[in-house]
């Protein structure tokens, strides 16, 4: 049976169902608004957006129970800095269309191509995290301090990747506030690190700081 949460609500039966439709037509809709106002190459960009998302989204159900996480005024202060993010991405703002990059064929597939590569990366290390992934920063049952995969050089390569996947759309849509949206991301994510690494270190000790003496947080050889 198709289950839908709203909210505190769980829909089921023709109420999920229709549910589901009316956010499918919406994100299509979206697409084709996109494509019709910006062009071909952020319309693939915003469809690849909504691909991803519904995957992470799936993939967050098999995350292990969280014994401890950080506070919800701290994760709604990262939530409302990416739904910002992701809406500069693609919202030409009066007075921030600027054009940073020239639209041409090579610059917005090459930005396709950064988008692209970035979600791979992120699909790849949620993969390796498992269990222990979650959303908001928090300690699991059973948490591990994972290192295979991409995690043996870089400790938080889906940060890594969803800075990627940013990059890549800023690309793309080419404008000034794309390059603003870019700018908040990093922010935000710059603010998560700190508390993701403190966590951490709370969490793993020493252990952790010899990880950190051998590996990069998010490019290697960088930073």
């Amino acid at each position: 049976m198709i289950g839908v949460k709203v909210g505190s609500r769980v829909l089921t039966g023709p109420a999920a169902f229709l549910t589901l439709l009316v956010v499918l037509a919406a994100l299509v809709g979206f697409v084709v608004v996109v494509g019709a106002t910006a062009g071909w190459a952020l319309a693939v960009s915003a469809a690849l957006w909504i691909l991803f998302i519904g995957y992470w989204t799936a993939a967050a159900a098999s995350a292990a129970p969280a014994t401890r996480t950080e506070s919800a005024g701290s994760r709604q202060v990262h939530q409302r800095l990416l739904i910002a993010s992701l809406v500069l991405l693609f919202l030409p703002v009066p007075g921030l269309r600027l054009r940073i990059l020239p639209a041409t064929f090579v610059v917005e597939v090459a930005g396709l191509a950064v988008q692209i590569a970035s979600g791979a990366l992120a699909v790849w290390a949620r993969r390796h995290l498992g269990r222990n992934w979650s959303a908001a920063v928090s300690r699991r049952e059973g948490h591990q301090l994972v290192r295979t995969g991409p995690y043996r050089r870089i400790r938080h390569p889906i940060y890594s990747a969803m800075l990627g996947m940013f990059v890549g759309t800023a690309i793309v849509a080419g404008r000034l506030h794309a390059v603003i949206g870019l700018a908040l991301i990093v922010f935000a994510y710059w603010r998560k690190i700190g508390i993701e690494e403190a966590n951490l270190r709370g969490l793993f000790g020493e252990e952790y700081d010899r990880y950190r003496e051998t590996s990069w947080a998010l490019v290697p050889g960088l930073f």
